[in-house]
């Protein structure tokens, strides 16, 4: 499919659910075909970067944020890995860079002749990648038998276009019982010649947890000429509805493709009920493949338009913008085209004057992701903060992963402080400030009730009488999803850095008492500071440090061991560097824990071969791990130590791991939070306190990158970003200005960003004296 050219986009567009359906919806009269593709920015992204190697991102088709990502599946517990050589289904749900199977609910998949087999394993098609292409909004490949598939979206609906050779027995399987999760119940109904329906109640992400139901409308654009259902290995036809528990259950319908060989369906989806999938069916349906497929790509395009990088290689620009695509996949729409969604309550809501969001990877995003889309999609953050309230209020405690209309209670500490912080912080919650402050110390203060599904701060109890979060081995869960107390000491740092972020915003609201509580509480992480090792360390119900003394071992650390979990005190890095030993002792072991010397020689081969290489080897290391979470802030140490210019050295390294390739992501890519990492880092600013509204500064990679920023937040409309002549010779800062004034600290506030309309940076091939004042640094909290 040739795309056409689109003009450049000259306004940054903050668009709320609605604007984006009208973005999709709204495209003009098809494209001549002979246009050329040259300049358009989407053509830099590669969906199938993430697909190996367990970056688990997929390649199929999506809009920003919207609540279907209609993509292929491989047999990978996530969805597509393309290594596989075999598609199972073409399904309405993925969640891009998730570590456990979720989603992959209704698997479709076009075939021809008689229907023997009922299971996707059996019945999948081959696939080539030598006839396989993605790009933002759209999927294509040609199956064995001669089938083509091509697929697109808009924000609540996916569309499929299924050529055939001619036969009488050209098929479209409709799979309710298989998915990336488990089943709980499904159920499929043929209403007419042309609409399929159903509704599958499924759950399970990483460990068993509460179910919650996706309900599909599948409308064909022509009548089918037979039609049935299967259960378990049993295929009827002729039948209209079949039901199941569990395990294999579906709808096939057949068409005629001896004149016209082409079958296009709309599927929509509903977190509701089926009247929402047929209202999302009514506003975004009706329109042809062509149609969806190219208003979808101006979408991304208008997006990813926000951003113009110039400068840099060409394998640096594609992974760039690949991760700024990645970025602005998730958190997803949750409501329906008429506002209602399904309340955390599982009763039915109507949202008013904002937008539904849910699936929130909390943990993983409050570092990076959230921060992003503050900047470049600040109608949405802040409808995605809204959201969270009304989870609160509605579910009764605070989301830490949700995922649909349930909580996982997935990963551990309090991520959704920092969240909803980051959130105030950047000015997105006006008028919600006390609402916000009032949920934030409901869950700062207390824990869930024993009939509430979601575990908050599980282990709020003993820290705040103690100071710190016991690590008590074999604890029985009460609950699904993960324990605090499986893992004492990293949950302890967690929730000091939420009590810090949750102090600041609380003295600006002047609730002077709470601040001061919640700041005392921020210095805990003293609390698991072992001075005979000079590292935290896991402390039990006694108070007695316990596990093994080494700080290369992981036990008390989730996903991680002290030495990649002693960076994260964000909120008083000097606190931490006197716990240490002092400056000069940080800075040593802060060179010990990247390979510093090494680095120097080699950059790339220190990062692949030195660091944490390998997407789930957390554990039982002393050296840096890029690939995940924790160690995410931990090159930006340096911008407190007096050693600026040694950032730089690193985030450059940790750089050269994102590739242009399927393999080209640091480990799960977790709802964007390694892209968003890649986008920030590249550009040079990056939010070195999350929760706060501070930036911290390294060398960007790009000449000069101009940020469209939408003017009901910041105020000036664009902030453009120079280095001109950075390269990986010259990448050291010698002087920063922001509007032409000299700039010494190694950070800006967002209120600077506000005001500023440009930060130059110009660099050289040695550091020199810029940021190494004792006050350049960020200043610590409180």
């Amino acid at each position: 499919m040739r795309w056409p050219r689109r003009p450049r986009l000259r306004t940054a567009r903050a668009l709320t659910a609605a604007a984006v359906l009208a973005s999709v919806l709204t495209a003009a009269a098809p494209y001549p075909a002979d246009e050329t593709q040259d300049g358009r920015l989407t053509d830099l992204v590669n969906p199938f970067i993430g697909t190996e190697n367990e970056g688990n991102t997929y390649p199929g088709a999506a809009v920003p944020f919207g609540m279907v990502q209609l993509s292929p599946d491989t047999g990978h517990n996530t969805g597509y890995d393309h290594s596989h050589q075999h598609i199972r289904g073409f399904s309405s749900v993925h969640v891009s860079g998730v570590g456990c199977g979720l989603g992959g609910d209704l698997p479709v998949l076009p075939t021809t002749g008689e229907i023997t087999e009922t299971d996707n394993a059996k019945y999948a098609a081959r696939f080539s990648h030598d006839d396989e292409e993605a790009s933002p909004g759209y999927y294509r490949a040609g199956l064995d038998g001669g089938i083509g598939a091509e697929l697109s979206a808009t924000p609540r609906t996916g569309v499929q276009r299924y050529t055939f050779p001619a036969t009488k027995k050209a098929n479209v399987l409709l799979n309710a019982g298989q998915s990336l999760h488990q089943t709980v119940s499904t159920k499929v109904q043929i209403l007419d010649d042309r609409t399929v329906r159903t509704a599958i109640t499924g759950r399970g992400f990483c460990q068993d947890t509460e179910p919650y139901t996706l309900y599909t409308v599948t409308r064909f654009d022509r009548p089918f000429t037979a039609s049935g259902t299967w259960k378990g290995g049993k295929v009827s036809e002729g039948t209209e509805e079949s039901s199941a528990k569990s395990g294999r259950n579906g709808a096939w319908v057949r068409f005629d493709t001896g004149k016209d060989r082409t079958v296009e369906a709309t599927t929509a989806v509903s977190y509701v009920d089926a009247a929402g999938a047929a209202t999302n069916l009514r506003a975004e349906g009706g329109r042809s493949f062509d149609h969806v497929a190219r208003a979808a790509r101006s979408a991304w395009e208008e997006r990813l338009d926000d951003v113009r990088a110039r400068g840099g290689s060409d394998t640096q620009r594609r992974t760039f913008y690949s991760s700024l695509y990645r970025s602005l996949l998730a958190p997803n729409i949750g409501s329906d085209a008429d506002g209602r969604y399904t309340g955390y309550d599982q009763k039915i809501h109507r949202a008013k004057d904002f937008t539904y969001f849910q699936n929130f990877s909390l943990w993983d995003t409050y570092r990076t992701q959230s921060q992003l889309l503050s900047l470049l999609a600040p109608r949405e953050a802040r409808d995605m903060a809204v959201s969270a309230l009304h989870v609160d209020e509605e579910g009764g405690w605070l989301p830490k992963w949700g995922y649909g209309t349930v909580e996982t209670n997935i990963m551990t500490g309090d991520p959704v402080t920092p969240f909803l912080t980051n959130a105030y912080q950047q000015g997105l919650l006006k008028g919600y400030e006390e609402r916000t402050y009032r949920a934030l110390k409901k869950n700062a203060d207390g824990v869930p009730p024993a009939e509430s599904p979601a575990v908050g701060r599980e282990a709020n109890k003993p820290y705040i009488a103690d100071g710190y979060v016991p690590y008590i081995k074999g604890r029985p869960h009460t609950k699904p999803g993960d324990s605090d107390y499986d893992h004492g000491a990293s949950a302890t740092l967690e929730y000091a850095l939420s009590d810090a972020m949750l102090a600041e915003m609380a003295g600006d609201l002047g609730h002077r008492t709470d601040a001061k509580r919640y700041a005392e509480r921020a210095q805990n992480y003293r609390k698991i500071f072992d001075d005979s090792t000079g590292f935290f360390r896991a402390r039990d119900a006694d108070g007695k440090f316990t596990g093994p003394a080494d700080p290369a071992e992981s036990e008390g650390f989730h996903e991680g061991t002290s030495w990649q979990y002693q960076w994260l005190v964000p909120q008083d890095l000097p606190g931490m560097v006197g716990l240490i030993g002092g400056t000069k002792a940080a800075n040593k072991r802060l060179d010990s824990f990247f390979a510093y010397d090494e680095l120097l020689k080699d950059p790339e081969k220190t990062a692949r071969e030195v660091w944490v290489n390998g997407p789930y080897d957390y554990y039982n290391a002393d050296k840096y791990n890029p690939q995940n979470e924790p160690d995410l802030i931990a090159p930006y140490t340096y911008l407190s130590t007096g050693q600026p210019w040694k950032a730089t050295d690193v985030v450059h390294a940790a750089l050269t791991l994102f590739t242009d390739a399927p393999t080209g992501l640091t480990g799960n890519d977790d709802l964007g939070t390694m892209s968003a990492w890649n986008v920030l880092s590249s550009i040079g600013i990056f939010p070195v306190q999350p929760g706060t509204d501070t930036w911290g500064l390294s060398t960007p990679v790009f000449d000069r990158v101009d940020i469209d920023l939408d003017r009901r937040y910041y105020p000036r409309g664009r902030l453009t970003v120079k280095a001109p002549g950075t390269s990986a010779n010259d990448r050291y800062i010698q002087s920063a200005r922001t509007d032409g004034h000299d700039l010494e600290r190694t950070y800006l506030t967002t209120d600077a960003l506000r005001r500023i309309r440009t930060l130059s940076f110009e660099v050289g091939d040695a550091p020199l004296s810029w940021g190494t004042s004792r006050h350049a640094g960020p200043p610590p909290l409180n």
